[in-house]
């Protein structure tokens, strides 16, 4: 009866410990911004076929863990800046939880278990775009863009734009010039998004001489490109439509979602505050999921 008092409290605080480093290693993957990635694959693999579930499954999988490699390598990359921050110091890494080595070894395992699994179960091709975007966004963006110019979230978020790559190459076999319209799309969607959500960190990249646009143009300028790159992704959203890739379903959600997108742009450049960022900021995550909604609509109804 005495031993038994302790055996308990020991089981569960090895399941607490076990749940933690499940936790940790999911975190690496950064499965927040893998949701909107996912969602633009599962639906340019509807606008390209009629894929089945297993091979919607598959690509989602394959998709997740070559993204999720990438995430963690920019994890263990960033470590000595997230631990300055007050945001990002409680990440598995800065906070001792899981080693460098690890988170690396992690990273890099899954891109492999992504391309293996892709390459087996989908199509070569499909793995090889997925390792594209492994690439860039670890060695463009990460290793290389992110802490040396403004122009990091421009150049290197073509890395975040190959998920509809890989979704079409997956559902056809083969590549077609349309899969650049969803391409563009994410391209020039992600100035504005991430530009709205490094307004309300501008300071803490200051404090870790990260050369985000705000801290290096200042937020005039910044709110400036947010609007910029606005009108240039809603023009960019009606080449589909111009591209007879969809109809008019597609063309009035475009209409109404970029109408929306451009007037929290403006009004952000006009009422220069935290809340007004944060109010595109959220709205531009929804229009990229209303937007590659309305593409299913209009191709399957």
């Amino acid at each position: 009866m005495e031993a038994s008092r302790f055996t308990t409290p020991v089981k569960a605080h090895a399941h607490s410990g076990v749940r933690q480093v499940v936790a940790d290693y999911l975190t690496l993957t950064k499965p927040k911004v893998q949701l909107l990635l996912l969602l633009t694959t599962v639906a340019t693999m509807e606008i390209a076929g009629d894929p089945s579930i297993g091979l919607i499954l598959l690509t989602l999988l394959g998709g997740y863990l070559s993204a999720g490699g990438a995430g963690a390598v920019n994890h263990w990359y960033d470590r000595d800046i997230d631990a300055k921050m007050a945001r990002t110091a409680n990440r598995p890494i800065p906070s001792g939880r899981v080693s460098p080595r690890a988170a690396l070894i992690y990273g890099f395992s899954l891109q492999v278990a992504s391309f293996a699994l892709l390459s087996l179960t989908v199509n070569v091709l499909a793995a090889s775009f997925a390792l594209l975007g492994f690439l860039g966004y670890v060695f463009v963006y990460t290793l290389w863009l992110k802490r040396s110019t403004p122009q990091n979230i421009v150049i290197g978020g073509a890395a975040g734009a190959v998920p509809p790559l890989v979704g079409w190459v997956a559902t056809t076999g083969s590549f077609d010039p349309a899969a650049l319209y969803l391409f563009a799309i994410v391209f020039y969607w992600t100035p504005p998004h991430f530009w709205a959500l490094a307004l309300r960190m501008k300071d803490e990249y200051a404090a870790v001489d990260v050369p985000m646009l705000p801290v290096v143009r200042g937020e005039e300028e910044t709110r400036r490109q947010i609007t910029l790159y606005s009108f240039l992704l809603v023009a960019v959203s009606f080449l589909p439509f111009a591209g007879q890739l969809f109809d008019g379903i597609y063309a009035v959600c475009a209409a109404l979602l970029g109408g929306w997108f451009l007037f929290l742009a403006i009004r952000l450049q006009r009422k220069p505050d935290r809340a007004s960022a944060l109010k595109l900021y959220l709205f531009s995550m929804l229009y990229l999921a209303l937007l590659f909604g309305a593409m299913v609509a209009d191709v399957k109804l």
